[in-house]
């Protein structure tokens, strides 16, 4: 079966984005012949996502580096939690360090990057310290560059590196502002620390996430001062924000940066850009308009790793034979082993009715949805719900959701069952629901297939059928939008909006995206 988007294309050659999917401030690290890849995961559980490649175009997801957050992520912090992790390897280690952004600075680290890694270390209890990336130096010595987040700092556009404890676990004072990129370099953030040919460089990208530019810093001295130059931007391309992310040296001499593009709907998709070096600054893409700065590229030759190799692609469509859920799947919030099963009915996710969180009325707020990213600019999703074990009260469906959101959904009532479609949405401060349309469930029916086609740009249009031939369209067209900092999801759930327990579920046979 084809995927939804692939980016290697069969002939030497592969296409950007490398994973149209939102894999937010990526960064990435080779060690030997593997390249490793964390992303943000925000509120989501599992969170901090290790995807796995050969070559930098056929990427998985192997693992995930936290099972769950602190614990006051057991309610729905929607844009909160994993912020721009960093990954290095080093001592034999993988380490990953990120910020949650109203808890501090977090570490993990790992033998092996898929598992087990770690329990979570706070590095540095502090607010709006965000974006942090460690370097060990030659002399033993190591450092933490970070960014501030304004909204809880009340500084923005300024970096700044901490000495830290050799193993990772503590800063060693406050260390010093090294950059100011207020006047020329708004919004400087997601910094990459590195060092190489006798220069400290700072990658970070500025001018904000939708279009920003690649900044690169370089100092002979670590603390600074640092020169500044822009080494990506859009330019004359159709890509625009080219920003943030990582790089890496290949054996064979090439040099290669990963970032993403702000792409709404759709979230911060990776882009993959060749890269070399010249009188010891960075070089990335291709200028085509002679500006002296490099601009994203669209096909060009993959990566040299001395072979080729299979074609690789983040999983999307489930059949739930797996004893465990797969890797494409994250809950909303810390999730739950009660929330669902996959042995109670064996090739069948299980999901049972939850209710809704306290003050709440609205999906918006429910922890227990099981979400998977948009995987490209046009597919379409369906799923078969059994639904003979549902009580009353209890509300399963499909959901595109974002900070609008729309769902389609069986509910049970005391009066029989009635598939509905809901217009959603929601903030911080609130969110509100609204049926809009209802469908009466036929005598003696027992099983719904459930669907949500998507194009061009991100234009949803939900469907319904009894008997998986004949589709029939409910709702309107939805054009969705993104949640907190991540791009639109797609989502399965089992509500109960009673007042009671539910004794209900629903069983899911598979979920295809095509």
């Amino acid at each position: 079966m084809n995927p939804a988007w692939f980016a290697d294309l069969g002939n030497g050659q592969f296409r950007n984005p490398i994973l149209y999917a939102d894999y937010s401030d990526p960064d990435v690290v080779r060690v030997g012949e593997d390249f490793y890849m964390t992303a943000s995961s925000f509120n989501s559980s599992p969170g901090l996502p290790i995807l796995h490649s050969k070559d930098l175009v056929n990427w998985t997801v192997i693992a995930y580096a936290i099972d769950r957050l602190p614990d006051s992520y057991e309610a729905v912090r929607h844009g909160e939690g994993v912020w721009a992790p960093s990954i290095r390897y080093h001592d034999g280690k993988f380490w990953i360090f990120f910020s949650a952004p109203d808890e501090g600075i977090y570490m993990t680290n790992a033998q092996n990057a898929a598992g087990p890694w770690s329990p979570l270390h706070m590095v540095k209890e502090v607010k709006g310290w965000i974006d942090p990336c460690p370097l060990w130096d030659e002399d033993g010595s190591a450092y933490l560059v970070h960014a501030f987040a304004k909204s809880r700092t009340g500084i923005k556009s300024k970096l700044k590196i901490c000495p830290m404890r050799p193993d990772g676990t503590a800063l060693l004072g406050d260390g010093e502002m090294i950059f100011d990129g207020t006047e020329h370099h708004p919004t400087i953030e997601g910094p990459k620390l590195y060092k190489r040919n006798g220069y400290y460089y700072i990658f970070a990208p500025a001018g904000g996430v939708p279009i920003g530019w690649q900044t690169i810093l370089r100092s002979k001295q670590i603390m600074g001062p640092y020169e500044d130059k822009i080494v990506l931007h859009q330019g004359d391309s159709p890509i625009n924000g080219p920003h943030q992310g990582g790089y890496v040296e290949l054996d064979s001499g090439e040099a290669w940066f990963l970032h993403f593009q702000d792409r709404e709907a759709y979230g911060r998709i990776v882009h993959l850009q060749p890269m070399s070096w010249e009188n010891d600054w960075p070089v990335m893409g291709i200028d085509t308009n002679g500006d002296g700065i490099g601009e994203p590229v669209l096909i060009h030759a993959k990566p040299n790793v001395g072979r080729e190799y299979p074609f690789a692609v983040p999983e999307t469509s489930d059949d739930f034979d797996a004893p465990s859920l797969g890797l494409q799947w994250q809950w909303q919030a810390n999730y739950r082993k009660e929330w669902y099963s996959l042995t109670a009915n064996p090739g069948s996710l299980r999901l049972y009715a939850q209710q809704l969180p306290n003050h709440s009325a609205t999906l918006y707020e429910s922890p227990n949805v099981l979400c998977q990213k948009f995987p490209a600019p046009v597919f379409t999703a369906t799923t078969k719900l059994s639904l003979q074990h549902m009580a009353e009260q209890d509300l399963a469906g499909l959901t595109v959701f974002g900070h609008a959101y729309r769902y389609t959904a069986l509910q049970k009532t005391d009066l029989g069952s009635k598939l509905v479609f809901v217009e959603g949405s929601g903030n911080k401060e609130s969110s509100s629901e609204e049926i809009t349309e209802t469908v009466a469930v036929p005598y003696g029916i027992h099983e719904i297939y459930l669907r949500v086609d998507i194009e061009l740009e991100a234009s949803c249009m939900f469907a319904y059928s009894w008997d998986g031939a004949s589709y029939s369209s409910i709702g309107g067209v939805f054009e969705a939008v993104p949640g907190g900092w991540v791009g639109a999801k797609l989502g399965l759930f089992c509500l109960n909006k009673g007042e009671v327990t539910s004794p209900g579920y629903v069983d899911i046979d598979w979920f295809q995206v095509d």
